[in-house]
């Protein structure tokens, strides 16, 4: 564990030394720029809202790459997953929203946000298993199909009334938007959901007989599969489970920021939850902590243009600096690992043998 520290410390000093120099390249001050992003997103009540919103999706869509990250999969088609979610939120919504009660309609379209996603996730899953299509390119070819099929409903089936816009469909009536604190984004049932998600997922990894499986088939398939434990079942679970929390995510950018369905439902927050699984390794906890740093982050970045007249982007450099860090830390202290226990496994071979031989010389003497 402190070689661990000492390595993961080392790398983000190295880290936190190029965001500074690269910010300084650009000619603005480090410190200003932590200081503005800071006020973006906790300045204002309002400001500090957007952050929650954010962090709720992202709290779904890290969760559910938990599981497929435990059983040793990359599930990078977890965008489309929140596409697929978010477009099948969108038939409920069109279907009954002149019919049924608004709770009703609401909780029909969660479930089918939750629905779509796991039936993306389980073709990511089939053509990974019984297809053998790496799973990287299985969920990238998804996530093209997803975002095809969104245009293609947004342009033809559901485009508003007379004309087809990049904004997205119509707007459905307000009586469906899920209820928010006061006048900002943030709605409560999106992090209610979002924080039940995170606590599902410690509960299960921790403390389940699949969480267990789950892990096993992760460190080592052909064992665990010849240990008795359904691989198979294991790994088409992973990505149901993924695919259905990313969905639900994919309802919530529905009901509760856009309120209709846009080209970019998912705002590349499956990409950004991506960083966030490859950051907290297999430390749950640490979901919520890394979660709200990173949104916290993507809504500050906003104010760089404003303020300073810097990139937002800028912000996606310090996640990707602060995720290669953390990475190249783990790596390098596992291979300092790795060569020392080699080398006590050696020191002992000799030792051994050296044992031996003094045993026979006394023998030989004798």
């Amino acid at each position: 564990m402190s070689r661990t520290f000492y390595y993961q410390a080392v790398s983000l000093s190295i880290a936190l030394g190029f965001i500074a120099a690269i910010i300084l390249l650009m000619g603005a001050s480090p410190i200003e720029v932590i200081s503005k992003m800071g006020a973006g997103a906790f300045g204002t009540p309002g400001q500090f809202a957007r952050v929650i919103a954010t962090l709720a999706p992202l709290l779904l869509c890290t969760s559910g790459l938990m599981f497929t990250f435990t059983a040793g999969l990359y599930n990078l088609g977890i965008e489309g997953q929140i596409v697929a979610g978010a477009i099948a939120t969108m038939v409920p919504i069109r279907v009954f929203q002149d019919i049924l009660p608004a709770p009703l309609v609401i909780g029909l379209a969660i479930l089918a946000g939750a629905l779509g996603g796991g039936l993306w996730g389980l073709f990511a899953g089939v053509l990974n298993i019984y297809g053998r299509v790496n799973e990287i390119f299985a969920g990238l070819g998804l996530n093209f199909v997803a975002d095809g099929l969104a245009l293609y409903l947004i342009f033809g089936p559901w485009q508003k009334e007379g004309v087809a816009s990049m904004s997205g469909t119509e707007q459905f009536k307000e009586s469906l938007w899920l209820p928010t604190f006061g006048n900002t984004e943030a709605s409560p049932i999106a992090m209610g959901l979002g924080i039940a998600a995170l606590v599902l997922t410690i509960v299960v990894m921790r403390g389940t007989h699949f969480g267990l499986q789950l892990r096993a088939v992760g460190r080592n398939l052909q064992a665990s599969y010849i240990l008795g434990i359904p691989s198979v079942r294991q790994l088409i679970s992973a990505f149901v489970i993924c695919g259905v929390l990313a969905g639900i995510a994919g309802s919530l950018q529905v009901l509760a920021v856009f309120h209709r369905l846009i080209p970019s439902i998912s705002s590349n927050l499956g990409f950004l939850a991506l960083l966030v699984a490859m950051l907290v390794g297999f430390n749950t906890w640490m979901i919520l902590p890394v979660s709200l740093f990173f949104s916290a982050l993507n809504i500050g970045s906003l104010q760089l243009p404003l303020n300073l007249n810097l990139e937002s982007s800028l912000a996606g450099v310090i996640q990707g600096m602060l995720v290669l860090a953390v990475l190249l830390g783990r790596g390098l202290s596992e291979v300092n690992a790795f060569s020392a226990v080699k080398n006590q496994i050696s020191s002992l071979f000799r030792k051994r043998q050296t044992t031996r031989k003094g045993v026979e010389e006394d023998e030989v003497e004798g």
